[in-house]
């Protein structure tokens, strides 16, 4: 009999026009699957999120001499937490790390997340306590997450960031969820499973640009918050009484002559509520009416792309293979082996 497969350890890396970044990458990780190699066999997937630069050539070029390297190129840029969505519910493993590609997280951490989830964990993630950024915005990371926190119906881990690892017993509850926006950290927190995070202070980017502005974070972090809370729904339940009671007291001194604004101001609070509540509703029944619809978050460019092999979890090169992805979503994904 042939010596046991080694468990994969998918490391995916979600890439958008990052030419400039890769190959350094590559120099800063590459020691680090060598370490992994003595006991897991190491996949690092790129997945590109419809690069418009060379970065699939970048790619293309380690490939050549690291077979182990593997592409998944997305049909359009889908955004960051769908890109990571996308790798999950696409490629094979047993354990699955996040990690970007500048280098912001540090690749050694990886080997941390390892020895922490050989200690019994499920879930092993970076928790940051600093980053280089400019205080008001890091003033500003820290409230959004607190406000997460509070309102949120479920679980949220504070400053847990998408740096991390999971096994595939935690990919395969998370990809359950077929949200049409989905929210990486959210759902960590949502499944549960065993989890511990690791400290670190956030590098500077290695080189490139951050595709990062005010209007990316600002949609970001709206569309966590309704993905994470139903507050705005529920709050027009608890603002019910106090508008009811507002409108009788108005009423009663409107009809008794008491006062001249108190008609005036009826009709702005009926407008605000009943403008708010549809306004709300709206919101979320877009919501439903995007999930219910059950389309795929990406599509993959089977052109572009050199995904890995399924067959009894080889890494035998696959080229070209199209990977349907909605027909992914009602199948098992493979069982973690014990190790």
């Amino acid at each position: 009999m042939g010596s046991p497969r080694k468990p994969i350890i998918s490391i995916l890396v979600p890439v958008h026009n990052e030419e400039s970044v890769v190959e350094l990458f590559f120099k800063r990780i590459h020691p680090v699957t060598q370490q992994l190699a003595e006991h897991y066999e190491p996949h690092l997937i790129f997945l590109n999120n419809a690069s418009t630069d060379r970065t699939l050539d970048a790619i293309t070029a380690l490939r050549e001499k690291h077979p182990s390297i593997f592409v998944l190129s997305l049909a359009r840029n889908v955004g960051y937490q769908r890109s990571l969505e996308f790798g999950l519910r696409n490629c094979i493993g047993d354990l699955f790390v996040f990690i970007d590609v500048d280098c912001e997280d540090p690749p050694e951490m990886i080997l941390d997340f390892v020895r922490k989830h050989r200690e019994g964990y499920d879930v092993v993630y970076g928790e940051r306590v600093d980053r280089v950024e400019i205080a008001f915005v890091k003033f500003l990371r820290k409230v959004f997450y607190r406000l997460m926190k509070a309102i949120s119906d479920e679980e949220v881990v504070l400053d847990m960031a998408e740096f991390s690892l999971m096994t595939a017993e935690v990919r395969n509850a998370i990809i359950q969820d077929h949200s049409s926006f989905p929210f990486i950290r959210a759902s960590i927190g949502r499944v549960g499973f065993n989890r511990t995070g690791i400290p670190y202070c956030r590098h500077p980017r290695i080189a490139g640009q951050t595709h990062y502005n005010w209007w990316g974070m600002f949609t970001f972090a709206v569309g966590g918050l309704l993905a994470a809370s139903t507050l705005l729904l529920r709050a027009l339940t608890y603002a019910l009484p106090f508008w009811v009671g507002a409108m009788v007291w108005l009423g009663y001194m409107a009809s008794s002559g008491q006062s001249t604004w108190a008609y005036p101001t009826m009709v702005l609070l009926g407008f605000l509520y009943c403008g708010s509540a549809l306004s709300f509703i709206s919101i979320y029944l877009a919501r439903v009416y995007k999930n219910t619809m059950g389309r795929p978050n990406a599509f993959l460019n089977a052109q572009a792309s050199w995904p890995q092999s399924h067959a009894n979890h080889q890494h035998t090169l696959s080229s070209h293979k199209s990977i349907d992805a909605h027909a992914r979503r009602e199948s098992t994904p493979p069982s973690v082996s014990p190790h």
